[in-house]
């Protein structure tokens, strides 16, 4: 009796432990359908049907059912018996609910800045889209052509790409989008936008507002060890904290983008795993952080909100440029810019020029020196919120590359021996795509 009593109660017992598992991988679920839809749909400009086809195809998340309410722009996942919504903020793109209530999140001060020339068809690049006829005589233009074929057959080792943008001697020498896309859509940055916090935090340290090597300011920290954090800790990733960035568990980075309202709290809440600057490991909670440092730097979310915009967007020409902010109202600086090609490569082109934009000095150019330093226990891989080429990851490219690197094969490579920028976005799981060749390829084809 008691060994049928057993036998009965597994599957009950199985049923349970689903229920459990899938109770704290839900709101992961169908947050990570509900933003990356509604964000790819109102602020990329991508169909429904293109995203769920792709970006969202992959298990659990292809399990979710996907409703749009196209004249509130809100996006709402449903998983079984959860459910997950993102919202749409004028100038700021998607934000999942979570934490705070819908109200909350958009009644907070958001500052929309004008886009500054707001027609740029008649300036000449960089500063607007009127390219030169003329290409530099060291490109074998043909070559490049017939290379970017082979990156756009979608075959291996070059499967998922969306958009190739090149620049070389500071001229726009190529773009090439796949049929379905095109320079009217926005591309994500996953984590390229860590490099573009990156920019704020200079522009911040140069202005005194913001200091690399005092120990931060956060208050929770200041009655144990993590007082001892500073900005550069952060910016080099070897503060110290703990962190998982596994994105294919109920990890750290999943729970704080995709369960979490306020996601620099969730990321400050973190306990101590190593002494600062002694240990390297990727966090995207630590972006976050130094978000929300941003935001207290500044001291005013009116000014906060416009900051970016003002300070960078409008400077070198990234009109189209939208970061997103959490449901607490600070700019996740992890994952979510969306922006054009040409944004990505005017970014770059900053870089490449030490800072300096047209004339104008939009940080120092010690900045490039601080942000391509190899953070203590990195070997030789990055820098301060931007990956180095010193370990050799790219063995056909040039020691002094540096990038900016995002999820699933979004990379902004700077090259300064070459005078080269070159972006590419995709959807390209791990495998698919061999981003070595791809360097290696463009590079054959300057002589």
């Amino acid at each position: 009796m008691k060994k049928r009593i057993f036998w009965i109660s597994i599957p009950f017992l199985l049923l349970i432990a689903g229920i459990a598992v899938f109770h704290t991988l839900a709101p992961i679920i169908t947050g990570y359908a509900a933003k990356n839809l509604a964000s790819g749909i109102f602020v990329a400009g991508r169909t429904q049907e293109s995203l769920e086809k792709e970006d969202l195809s992959f298990f659990p998340i292809n399990l979710n059912t996907n409703i749009i309410d196209w004249e509130k722009k809100e996006v709402t996942s449903r998983f079984l018996f959860w459910k997950s919504k993102a919202i749409y903020i004028e100038g700021f793109g998607c934000t999942l609910v979570r934490d705070f209530s819908e109200k909350e999140i958009q009644s907070r001060p958001y500052t929309i800045v004008p886009t500054l020339p707001a027609t740029s068809d008649t300036i000449p690049w960089p500063a607007g889209d009127k390219l030169s006829d003329s290409i530099p005589s060291t490109l074998n233009a043909q070559k490049l052509a017939l290379f970017l074929d082979t990156v756009f057959a979608d075959s291996l080792p070059m499967k998922g790409t969306f958009a190739v943008a090149i620049a070389y001697k500071n001229q726009l020498i190529t773009e090439r989008y796949r049929d379905d896309l095109s320079a009217d859509n926005l591309f994500l940055s996953w984590s390229m936008a860590k490099s573009i916090t990156n920019t704020l935090t200079g522009i911040l340290v140069s202005q005194n507002k913001m200091n690399l090597e005092i120990p931060v300011a956060i208050k929770y920290w200041q009655t144990d060890e993590r007082a001892e954090i500073t900005l550069a800790n952060l910016l080099q990733m070897n503060s110290g904290l703990a962190w998982n960035e596994d994105y294919g568990s109920n990890s750290d980075v999943n729970r704080m983008l995709f369960k979490t309202g306020n996601m620099s709290l969730f990321a400050v809440d973190k306990s101590m795993k190593a002494k600062p600057d002694s240990t390297w490991y990727y966090s995207s909670g630590t972006t976050n952080i130094v978000c929300q440092l941003i935001r207290d730097a500044i001291g005013n979310d009116t000014d906060y909100y416009a900051f970016p915009r003002k300070a960078l967007f409008n400077k070198i020409g990234m009109r189209n440029a939208i970061f997103e902010v959490d449901a607490s109202g600070t700019f996740i600086g992890s994952s979510y810019i969306y922006a054009s090609m040409r944004d990505y490569v005017r970014y770059g082109l900053l870089y490449l020029n030490k800072g300096n934009w047209l004339g104008e000095q939009i940080f120092p150019e010690e900045w490039i020196d601080f942000t391509t330093t190899t953070s203590k226990g990195s070997n030789g891989r990055y820098g301060a919120f931007f990956w180095l080429n010193k370990g050799s990851d790219y063995p056909d490219a040039p020691a002094d590359t540096y990038l900016c690197k995002g999820h699933d094969g979004q990379f902004i490579f700077i090259i300064p021996s070459k005078e080269l920028v070159i972006v590419r976005t995709g959807f390209s799981q791990k495998g698919v795509f061999d981003v070595n060749t791809f360097l290696k390829g463009i590079l054959e084809s300057l002589e």
